[in-house]
Formats: C-alpha cells, sequence, structure tokens
C-alpha cells in the first residue's frame, strides 16, 4: 500500500492537522456507532490531544483506547494515561465508561489480559477488533507502540495485547498492543517531528520490516504520516 504522506512547517501545525483528523472522525461518527480511537504516548503526540481538547468535537461520538503503556500507576510521570488525561481528557466531557485505560499498576501479564477483555467487551463477535483509528509515534529506534526492533511480541499473532520487557528503559515492563491489532485498523496515523527521527521515518515509510514502524500496514484500511519538513528531510 502507498502511504500519505502530509507534510506540515512545524509541530504547531502538525499537532492542528492530527486534531482535525481526529475531530473529523468523531463528527462523522454516530451516537449509535461511536468512533474507537488508540491514542499513542509522547510528546508529539500530547501536543495534537492539547490541541484536540480547544476543539468542539462530539466526545459523546468517541471511545477511546491506548496503544501502549508503561506498567506503572496511572498518576506516575510515565504513565501515558496521566499524558492523555491532563492534556485532552481532563478538558473535556468525557464519561468514564468512554475511557479504556491499560491498567498499568497491575503485573504486566494480568495488565495485558484486562485491556484485551475490555477491547474484546467493546467489539463482542469480532475475533479482531477494528479501531476506527489508531494514533501512533515512532521513536528514533523504529519502534512504534511498545514493539521494539527484534522484540518477541512482533511475532505474536494470538494476542491483541501483550506484555513486553525491555530491561534497558526506565519503566522495563509495558504493555502493547500487537502488530496483529494495529494493522487491523480501518486508519493509522503516525505523528513525528523530530529531525532526530528523518532517518528511521524514511525507512519506516518505505516499509523496512526491520523496523516495527516499518511493519504498519493497515490490512483493509488507510495509512497516514504526518510529519514536519524537519523530519521528512530524508525522504526520496
Amino acid at each position: 500500500m502507498t502511504p500519505e504522506i502530509i507534510i506540515v512547517p512545524d509541530g504547531l501545525t502538525l499537532a492542528d492537522t492530527a486534531a482535525e483528523r481526529i475531530e473529523d472522525l468523531a463528527v462523522a461518527s454516530t451516537p449509535s456507532a461511536p468512533a474507537a480511537i488508540s491514542l499513542a504516548g509522547g510528546s508529539t503526540p500530547r501536543a495534537a490531544y492539547q490541541r484536540l481538547g480547544s476543539r468542539c468535537a462530539p466526545w459523546a461520538r468517541l471511545r477511546i483506547f491506548f496503544g501502549d503503556e508503561r506498567c506503572v500507576p496511572p498518576d506516575d510521570e510515565g504513565s501515558n494515561y496521566r499524558m492523555v488525561r491532563e492534556a485532552l481528557l481532563d478538558r473535556v466531557p468525557l464519561l468514564p465508561e468512554q475511557v479504556h485505560r491499560i491498567h498499568g499498576e497491575l503485573e504486566p501479564a494480568d495488565a495485558a489480559a484486562a485491556a484485551e477483555a475490555a477491547l474484546r467487551a467493546e467489539f463482542p463477535g469480532e475475533d479482531t477488533p477494528r479501531l476506527d483509528l489508531c494514533v501512533l509515534g515512532v521513536g528514533v529506534d523504529g519502534h512504534t507502540a511498545s514493539l521494539f526492533p527484534g522484540g518477541p511480541e512482533l511475532e505474536s499473532n494470538d494476542r491483541l495485547m501483550v506484555p513486553v520487557h525491555r530491561p534497558d528503559l526506565p519503566q522495563p515492563w509495558r504493555v502493547s498492543m500487537t502488530m496483529r491489532l494495529i494493522n487491523a485498523s480501518k486508519r493509522v496515523i503516525f505523528v513525528a517531528d523530530d529531525a532526530a527521527k528523518a532517518d528511521v521515518v524514511a525507512r519506516a515509510i518505505a516499509g523496512d520490516p526491520t523496523l516495527p514502524a516499518g511493519l504498519v500496514r493497515p490490512e483493509n484500511g488507510t495509512l497516514t504520516w504526518i510529519i514536519t519538513e524537519a523530519t521528512a528531510s530524508k525522504l526520496g
């Protein structure tokens, strides 16, 4: 598949563009069929959520999930849920039952199982739930969500959410959606605003199979990269 590539001049424009895409999806949904959106952690997505929080989306038409989480309590500084709560959730009228956080305070395997059960409960009868939108970031090593290069989790085809152990990281235990779940999404949007990621972004867009971000190819959906000019500097 050929990804859609949107190149914007700066981080603020990137945040506005991503926020607009999320709002448009909410507007296009209906109260009886709210859009299911998975959110990413990281500084670039945070800016998009802050801009989204200033918009007037029909909030009742959204169901919020998380692509990954560090195994820490929800009020910990490293928690993706805390970041999203401060940037967006505390500022908009979402009901608690609309937000399905990953319970990072549990044991990793239990947290992954609970997150998978919550997904299946929201998509009854579906073998692989199809999220309406999956928002992703990318690391300088090409990881996305908490799927890292060479990690055994990349081969997980029977799970939706898995525990991940990376002893070299400050929060070594994490929970992540699997590539199976990501690639079942109807829409995937990557956001990247960092000149240091220019090389890895170019490789991922080209479909480099050694990079988890390069393996993201929605089977029956669309893939969009929203990146700044600095991040796009290595594109052909």
